[in-house]
């Protein structure tokens, strides 16, 4: 059974206690390496029957699997980042095969990926019309945050959520605010029409580097940093960075007699932080819970009929081509925390973007209208999952090292596109995301193809050109390169 993050193995635990017993165990981070042996040691010798936790848990030695479980299957933490840069969801596939055993993926936000398969017939699809738990889907309100600046409410906060939070707070239930800070890298964007810096050749947010420029992590497109909104003139126009622990403090300050709890990556540093916050929670020890996205995955609190959603466009912002699927899923999940007992529950989205399509059509829950109109952009534009995109990361110590490098592959790919014409569309070579991570600079190359087979001949020609450099030039035998196949996060 995998899970994407470790703050659900509580509750996912709780629950597979109930029917199975102590035939039940749990790996993941928070155990040692002796810990981690000892459960996958009982597994092999047939003393439990259910492994809960994250991809690694894929390779308990179980002798004979009969299904494999991913639960948030969109999630990309189901992709290892470092060596081997394997997909839990393509392991497992492969793992089912072998022992003839079953991969159920479930999701209410479904990757596109997978709904892709699911479409041309590779993945049998089961839809779940109606919350098992009971109940109607919350009512979900997008509260434009430009007309609230034109208000003269410079709050975080609309109105209208604080309005609803202080109803929650007299009638004695709980509310979430999940503030949505996945993917920000420092993109630009105008607080007054809600207009982004984009790269005008791939379509993604333009980083906000040192130096006053803003820069494409895809293709290196460069241009000056912006002072006046291009659409609406306004001077409003700058990176915008906010944390939980403001907003807690700011929500402390706002309703002095409200009991609240944050749940982020300081807060859940030490062991058993995770179950402590999200049973204080569920133990209605606290009024109102603060987090980014790990508050809102999966999880079941009856009593939370309000959920605000902070800053929800600032995911639509990410340099990154999945920003729009990121933001949809993510809002979607949020707003599937209200109203999940007997009492109706109320969503309040928050944006500087309102007639894009991810808030629109998270806001009516409407996944299927967000796929028709995303997997467009995606044809359009030849990513993933109708084409397949392989990036080629290059790191060194020395900059010009890894940058002559990352030229060589842009040259020999594009040798080998002309000889061969697979209409393949190579991109690159440009900074990485994160330019420099412990002295060591990173620069991304980029093919595109239809075909998984014609990238995988362009990475063994690379493989063998690199092998030639490093025999001929001694300045090569430092620098480090991986393939990245479909990746998940940009580089």
């Amino acid at each position: 059974m995998l899970i994407p993050e470790i703050s659900l193995t509580y509750q996912t635990l709780i629950r597979f206690y109930r029917h199975f017993g102590n035939r039940v165990s749990v790996v993941n981070s928070t155990l040692s390496a002796g810990e981690r042996a000892d459960q996958f040691e009982r597994a092999r010798r047939g003393e439990i029957d259910v492994i809960i936790g994250p991809r690694s848990a894929l390779f308990t030695p179980f002798r004979h699997i009969g299904v494999i479980v991913i639960d948030e299957e969109h999630e990309p933490s189901y992709k290892n980042e470092a060596m081997p840069k394997y997909h839990a969801r393509e392991v497992a596939i492969e793992i089912a095969r072998m022992h003839h055993a079953v991969v159920v993926l479930g999701s209410a936000t479904p990757s596109l990926e997978s709904y892709y398969h699911a479409e041309r017939g590779d993945y049998r699809r089961y839809i779940l019309s109606r919350r098992l738990t009971g109940g109607a889907l919350p009512s979900v309100h997008i509260c434009d945050m430009r007309a609230e600046m034109k208000a003269g409410n410079r709050s975080i906060f609309s109105e209208q959520l604080q309005s609803l939070l202080e109803q929650r707070l007299n009638a004695g239930e709980q509310s979430m605010l999940f503030l949505n800070r996945r993917g920000v890298m420092g993109f630009v964007s105008c607080r007054a029409c809600g207009h982004v810096m984009k790269c005008p050749h791939c379509d993604v947010a333009l980083t906000q580097h040192a130096g006053g420029k803003l820069v494409c992590h895809y293709c290196g497109y460069t241009q000056p940093e912006v002072r006046v909104c291009p659409v609406c003139g306004s001077p409003y126009i700058a990176g915008f960075r906010a944390g939980t622990e403001q907003v807690e403090q700011l929500v402390k300050k706002m309703y002095p007699t409200a009991r609240v709890l944050r749940m982020d990556a300081d807060t859940t540093a030490r062991k058993g932080s995770y179950e402590k916050i999200l049973s204080d929670f569920a133990n209605e020890e606290a009024d109102i819970l603060i987090g980014t996205q790990m508050i809102v995955k999966g999880h079941d609190f009856p009593k939370v009929t309000l959920v605000g959603i902070l800053l929800a466009d600032l995911s639509l912002g990410s340099s990154d081509y999945r920003a729009a699927e990121r933001t949809f899923q993510l809002l979607t999940q949020a707003a599937g925390r209200a109203g999940r007992g007997e009492r109706p529950g109320e969503v309040v989205i928050q944006t500087y973007e309102p007639d894009h399509y991810a808030i629109r059509y998270a806001a009516a829950q409407d996944y299927r209208g967000f796929y028709e109109e995303e997997i467009q952009y995606r044809r359009l534009m030849c990513y993933p999952p109708v084409w397949h995109m392989m990036a080629v990361q290059v790191q060194d110590r020395d900059e010009d090292t890894a940058l002559l490098l990352a030229g060589e592959f842009r040259r020999l790919c594009d040798g080998m596109e002309k000889n061969v014409s697979d209409g393949s569309i190579i991109i690159g070579p440009a900074a990485a995301q994160i330019s420099r991570i412990r002295d060591y600079y990173r620069y991304a190359v980029y093919v595109k193809n239809e075909k998984y087979d014609k990238l995988v001949r362009y990475k063994d020609r690379m493989e063998e050109r690199w092998e030639e450099l490093i025999r001929s030039e001694p300045r090569f035998r430092g620098t480090q390169v991986q393939f990245d196949f479909d990746p998940v996060n940009p580089y």
